[in-house]
């Protein structure tokens, strides 16, 4: 799904900074944490806002990796995927956005040299239609639409926890 030049379309620039603008709002929202307040429960929900910075950096790694591969990259959830949600044993608010930022930086890196156009096929799974493909295009607005979606969770999780807002 890769070029062997850099590619510097547009869309490519404009996809890497829509992406950009959600993980800042999603990063802005756990500023001045403690680890124990990242972990902590605010709502009826599981969700932390550690364990969404956790679970935004797991999906983009593999959709990334969808990208590369195909469908194995993102075939089967097994029940550690719940664990993707939770801050475990040595994990830190530090540790998680560091993760985080590799893996953007790695997102960033392959997009340079996609070919937006290229799909591969969606694995088999009851939530995608049967012999649909996603390109690589397709794939980013995912991306996009993930990160926005679970920023707008992690807002009402810090408002909750101590009244703070992402923005207004």
């Amino acid at each position: 799904m890769t070029t062997t030049e850099p590619t510097t379309s547009r869309e490519h620039a404009d996809l890497l900074e829509t992406l950009a603008l959600h993980r800042r709002f999603l990063r802005y929202t756990v500023r001045n944490l403690t680890d124990e307040q990242a972990a902590q429960r605010t709502t009826v929900s599981e969700l932390t806002l550690g364990g969404l910075i956790k679970h935004v950096t797991a999906m983009e790694r593999q959709w990334v990796e969808f990208i590369r591969v195909g469908p194995e990259a993102v075939a089967g959830f097994d029940e550690s995927w719940a664990s993707n949600f939770r801050m475990t044993g040595s994990d830190t608010l530090a540790s998680l956005l560091d993760a985080y930022e590799e893996v953007a930086r790695s997102t960033e890196a392959l997009v340079a040299t996609l070919d937006l156009d290229a799909s591969q096929p969606l694995p088999e799974a009851p939530w995608f239609e049967p012999g649909a493909r996603w390109s690589a295009r397709r794939v980013l607005l995912h991306l996009i639409a993930e990160t926005s979606q679970h920023a707008g969770h992690a807002d009402i999780i810090r408002e909750s926890l101590d009244g703070a807002k992402t923005m207004g």
